[in-house]
């Protein structure tokens, strides 16, 4: 299929493509000579020239001097110019296939605050121990070019070129051939929502790339009727895929691909993204506030279920501020129900809600519609992710919030309970050390950014405290994670280890085997409950205590693995599988 943006190489030599449908001229700037492009069908301009890996070029669009939107690697910032890179020809070492979406132990990770050199490089060097803990997978926020050095990703501008920060490409397929060779996925975490604030440069080349009816609360919105932005974003997916050989993506908000056009390119990415390489399994993953079903019915395998996570920390804290209020009212029982149905909102009315056609300040509208017929590896679950600690003001983790009885207990659920579980980097070693937002920005962007974290968080300052500045480079140094070796790390990696070894014997088995059967979860008493879910090779069962021992506990059958003392102990999980 031919590409329809950026460069590819062909016995003619080296084509470059871009849609600039509403430009007079464009020409293409190459190691500093000029080659007119040609127009075509469709808005789009080309151009065949000789070249070489590693020239700079540009493109120049009726008069204003650009980098190339679908550049592959830039020679410096993102207003620099474009590299001319090379046919894949990557030595991979690992013979791959993948793995199967029932076995996968989510690892999400940063790569610039996972190590302390925050490259792939020392990331690569860390991933023996990830596999050896047992996870199966490691899940990579974004790592497309944005403005600056370090920042979160979500801000990309070229979304086809690896952050400099992190390395160069061959850098990337090192990180993902040694993952593989150890038996680790790779997901990447693609934002296809919307361009951060600084460097995108398709508002003045192709003003039709946006949808001008539409805003996300992050920047213009694209617009979806139009094919080339369909393609644009699907060619990107391809792109990462088969040319770094990674196992799948997660999709940032997909609440916000919208509009018409929005359904088919959804759809079509999916088709496309699994015939990348026929021999290798391709997970799509989306994060989707809407709790809707529509897209794991047809073709996305999962979706971050932010519900499981609510319902966890409102019980360990007590919060109840913002998005946590409905589920502040009783969180136990919205564990009950996420246990029992995936998601705990499906819109239903619910207190701290508005009923339909009264909305309130502040409070959004129930939404969501029922998921329970999904099978559990529908749900991507989690503790802590970088939204739910990066999002507060000084990105404390749930340990420096909680009882770390508590909090040790619901990670163990996490871990055995039959939906997808998520770990964010450090939790596996109990870490506390905070994750910050942070950003790289000058002038009048820094600014406004200093500013709107300031106003989000002013209840803090009416506290007598400050939220750390996101442009200071300190916020970013105090987010990179604690390797130490301490007495609290050790007991923390053992759990997991142990955890995930009895999760790998027992429990992916059953998720192997088809959807579930059958699942039942009872309540019992204010702060615990007992379930049971049933699946073709096996019933599941589980017992917990949240803050109350359960009055007459009912241990689990079969292959144990217990956490405190179930009717003893305020928390305490025990978990049984039986076979057959």
């Amino acid at each position: 299929m031919t590409q329809s943006w950026g460069g590819s190489w062909s016995a003619e030599g080296w084509t470059v493509r871009l849609w600039a449908p509403e430009a007079l001229r464009v020409d293409l700037i190459l190691d500093g000579h000029e080659h007119p492009m040609t127009a075509q069908a469709g808005g789009f301009w080309s151009a065949t020239v000789p070249a070489r890996p590693g020239m700079g070029y540009r493109f120049r669009v009726d008069g204003e001097t650009f980098p190339d939107p679908a550049s592959r690697c830039q020679a410096g910032g993102v207003h620099d110019a474009s590299r001319v890179t090379g046919p894949d020809d990557f030595p991979w070492q690992a013979d791959w296939g993948g793995r199967d979406w029932s076995g996968a132990v989510l690892y999400e990770l940063h790569l610039g605050a996972f190590t302390g050199e925050g490259t792939l490089s020392a990331a690569t060097e860390r991933l023996a121990e990830l596999a050896e803990l047992g996870f199966t997978a490691v899940e990579l926020m974004p790592v497309g070019q944005w403005a600056g050095a370090r920042g979160w990703g979500y801000d990309g501008v070229l979304p086809f070129a690896l952050h400099p920060a992190y390395g160069r490409p061959d850098d990337l397929r090192r990180f993902v051939d040694r993952a593989h060779g150890l038996g680790l996925m790779v997901i990447l975490d693609l934002v296809m929502n919307h361009f951060g604030p600084e460097g995108a440069c398709l508002h003045r080349i192709a003003p039709a790339f946006f949808d001008r009816a539409r805003h996300t609360p992050w920047g213009a919105a694209f617009d979806f009727a139009q094919a080339p932005v369909r393609e644009y974003w699907i060619e990107c997916a391809e792109y990462w895929l088969g040319s770094f050989r990674l196992d799948g993506l997660r999709l940032d908000a997909v609440h916000q691909i919208a509009g018409p056009g929005a359904e088919t390119f959804l759809r079509t990415l999916a088709q496309r993204a699994r015939v990348v390489d026929p021999g290798r399994a391709i997970h799509l993953i989306v994060e989707d506030e809407r709790n809707e079903p529509t897209l794991r019915e047809t073709s996305y395998d999962a979706a971050w279920n932010d519900d499981f996570h609510h319902a966890i920390h409102c019980l360990l804290t007590g919060e109840s501020h913002g998005y946590y209020a409905s589920f502040a009212r009783d969180p136990m029982d919205d564990l009950a129900r996420a246990l029992l149905r995936g998601h705990v909102e499906e819109g239903q009315p619910r207190p701290g809600q508005p009923r339909p056609g009264q909305p309130r300040p502040g409070l959004t509208r129930p939404r969501g519609h029922p998921c329970a017929h999904l099978p559990t590896t529908a749900f991507v679950n989690a503790t802590q992710t970088h939204d739910q600690i990066g999002n507060r003001a000084r990105g404390e983790r749930l340990l420096t919030l909680a009882d770390p009885q508590g909090v040790r207990t619901a990670y163990a659920l996490l871990l055995l309970s039959p939906y997808i579980p998520m770990v964010f980097m450090g939790e596996e070693r109990g870490a506390i050390t905070p994750f910050l937002f942070f950003a790289d920005y000058a002038g009048e962007l820094a600014e406004a950014v200093r500013k709107g974290r300031a106003a989000a968080f002013s209840e803090i300052a009416a506290l007598g405290a400050e939220a750390p500045d996101p442009l200071a480079e300190g916020s970013f140094a105090l987010s990179h994670l604690d390797w130490r070796d301490n007495d609290r790390a050790r007991d923390w990696l053992d759990l997991t280890r142990r955890a995930l070894a009895f999760r790998a014997a027992r429990v992916v088995p059953l998720l192997a085997s088809g959807p579930r059967l059958e699942a039942q979860v009872e309540r019992r008493g204010p702060a615990a409950l007992r379930a049971v879910w049933r699946f073709a090779a096996g019933t599941l069962r589980l017992a917990l205590s949240m803050g109350t021992p359960d009055p007459a506990p009912c241990p689990p059958r079969g292959a144990r693995f217990d956490l405190g003392r179930p009717g003893i102990d305020r928390f305490a999980l025990s978990v049984g599988v039986e076979p057959g």
